[in-house]
């Protein structure tokens, strides 16, 4: 199986409905002139826009995790524009597109977000009585 192009996710979606509302190009610019996050139609891709609604995942009950049957106390519900997602965490989203895909089609989502670095303190690791650390 190949690689979709650009091409092809425009024509698909143009022909057969497979991304709706289906943005064809990228480049995006606020009412004032200043570039901002896009979404659209890239090469061999499409980046999709996240609605303001997310799941947070946060073990903050030190439960014990089953993929299978999360414990709904263990998600936070934030309504926002921006989310934060704390250290060991996850979000879960869900686009303003909706998707058709071809069962012989093979889609994978990559997330990519913007993030802030913070600063962290020099730690030491502690050492095992051979003097390596561990």
């Amino acid at each position: 199986m190949t690689i979709k192009s650009d091409k092809w996710i425009r024509r698909m979606a143009q022909q057969h409905g497979m991304i709706e509302p289906f943005e064809p190009g990228q480049v995006r610019l606020s009412a004032d002139g200043n570039k901002i996050i896009s979404y659209g139609t890239s090469s061999y891709g499409y980046d999709i826009r996240c609605a303001p609604e997310f799941k947070v995942f946060t073990n903050i009950h030190s439960t014990v995790v089953d993929p299978k049957n999360f414990d709904e106390n263990s998600f936070v519900d934030i309504n926002k524009d921006v989310c934060v997602i704390p250290p060991n965490s996850f979000a879960l989203a869900r686009t303003l597109e909706y998707f058709r895909i071809p069962r012989n089609v093979l889609t994978i989502c990559l997330a990519r977000a913007r993030t802030r670095a913070a600063a962290s303190s020099s730690t030491s690791r502690p050492s095992s009585p051979s003097g390596r650390a561990t």
